[in-house]
């Protein structure tokens, strides 16, 4: 398995999100009464990267996170990770690069038909 030199540099806050994620993605398996071997099968995984998944292994690519939330009809929940009306801090940011004022572009004199 490739290992990535990111993973050490994760903050603990997000390694404790990723673990919350895996356990409501197996909590929500078996509320929905399926085996593991089904659901790997349905998102196209191996039933040993569905328990990498459920144990919120941050090692797991984030397509197959969204491709086993996709199987339990969670996926359209995704597209809201990043939305940019939650953002906060990117507002304020654009906000302060806003222009003080605004003039109108000065008028050029017409130059003479030749």
């Amino acid at each position: 398995m490739k290992s990535s030199r990111a993973l050490p540099a994760l903050p603990v806050a997000m390694t404790r999100a990723l673990r919350k994620l895996g356990q409501d993605l197996s909590a929500a398996r078996r509320r929905r009464r399926l085996t593991m071997a089904l659901v790997a099968q349905r998102a196209l995984i191996s039933r040993a990267t569905l328990s990498r998944v459920e144990r919120g292994d941050p090692g797991v690519s984030m397509g197959i996170y969204a491709t086993v939330l996709f199987v339990y009809g969670l996926g359209d929940r995704i597209g809201a990770l990043a939305d940019l009306g939650a953002d906060p801090v990117g507002r304020a940011l654009e906000l302060e690069s806003l222009p003080k004022r605004v003039r109108m572009p000065r008028k050029r004199p017409l130059e003479p038909a030749p």
